[in-house]
């Protein structure tokens, strides 16, 4: 197999994530059956969405045609990926002006997202994070940030973890131990939300408690000690 390029890697790298249970090693396989063992620009940009779901439905024994179950709005994003169009996304969010102190009394929250301004995205494949601007009247989306360059990275987690190190909260499927720690070491605090949701869900949820916020908030705030409230939060890592 001929050495594939860095941008090239990483489109198969993103394509791979948006698939359902696919690994970057099986949808390599399947380019590779699709366009030859060696993957250029020009021959990914030929892979049509069709190609794919045959390519797809061959390697788990479906007939051409068939439901293989994935969806056709993943496969779209995924052939849309590989084409190396990696901010298209139909249903992203709008980024909303934002100047330092435009808000006053807020802190920055990062999503984990895989689809538009869904919550759900793991921490070590999530391709991108939202980051809004927070305050308990208002919700902003300030930022998108693809964790493309990620795969290349030597520490994959910390790179995540300092891509996000102005945030104050991080919303995650689901992290583990190891990349939870290097998230708090960037005094970052994580939440786990197993159920796949709309960003905006858990940040109504987050601005409710604003006014008596648990110990983790009222840090984020800026609170002293004297005037943070204890509170269990069901859903803290």
């Amino acid at each position: 197999m001929a050495e594939l390029t860095r941008d090239i890697a990483l489109r198969i790298a993103l394509a791979a994530r948006v698939l359902p249970d696919m690994s970057i090693a099986r949808l390599l396989d399947i380019l590779q059956e699709l366009a030859g063992s060696s993957l250029t620009d020009e021959k990914l940009k030929a892979i049509t969405v069709t190609n794919l779901k045959t390519g797809i439905g061959s390697l788990d024994g479906e007939e051409d045609g068939e439901d293989i179950g994935i969806g056709l709005d993943k496969i779209k994003l995924a052939v849309r990926y590989l084409w190396g169009e990696e901010q298209v996304d139909e249903s992203l969010p709008k980024i909303e002006p934002y100047q330092d102190g435009d808000m006053p009394n807020s802190i920055r929250v990062a999503v984990a997202s895989n689809d538009g301004s869904l919550l759900n995205g793991h921490f070590g494949s999530c391709v991108r994070f939202l980051v809004y601007q927070l305050t308990a009247q208002e919700s902003r989306l300030i930022d998108i940030r693809s964790t493309s360059e990620a795969d290349t990275a030597e520490d994959k987690n910390l790179f995540r973890a300092q891509l996000i190190k102005d945030c104050h909260i991080m919303f995650v499927q689901s992290i583990g131990g190891p990349a939870a720690a290097k998230v708090i070491r960037a005094d970052i605090y994580p939440i786990k939300v197993p159920e796949v949701v709309d960003a905006s869900v858990k940040l109504q949820e987050l601005q409710a408690i604003f006014d008596a916020p648990p110990p983790w908030l009222a840090k984020a705030l800026g609170r002293t000690a004297e005037e943070r409230v204890r509170f269990d939060y069901s859903e803290t890592a």
